[in-house]
């Protein structure tokens, strides 16, 4: 299993934060076992692409909300990294709890 459990939406309130706000945030490692996604299609062009990261953040955007941690933003290098058999990824947390 890569991911806790693949969503569909996003559970928890809207938060409205800005790119600079989440940069904010200090990346801190995640077991990818441990996310559930808030997207159940990816595009496969963007999961292969070598520059997928260029215009975005380095680091995917988790939410922890009630316990859980929901993959907000990144899904495409979460599951990268679990092609790579890598099974933490260093990601940007938001708590919302």
């Amino acid at each position: 299993m890569v991911f806790k459990q693949v969503g569909d939406g996003r559970p928890y309130p809207d938060h409205d934060r800005t790119g600079r706000q989440w940069a904010e945030i200090p990346p801190r490692p995640v077991r990818l076992d441990q996310l559930i996604t808030t997207k159940n299609v990816l595009d496969l062009h963007t999961v292969l692409a070598t520059d997928s990261t260029f215009y975005g953040d380095l680091f995917p955007h988790v939410i922890s909300w009630r316990g859980e941690l929901y993959l907000e933003d990144g899904l495409h290098r979460a599951l990268r990294a679990a092609l790579q058999q890598r099974t933490v990824l260093h990601v940007r947390v938001l708590e919302l709890d």
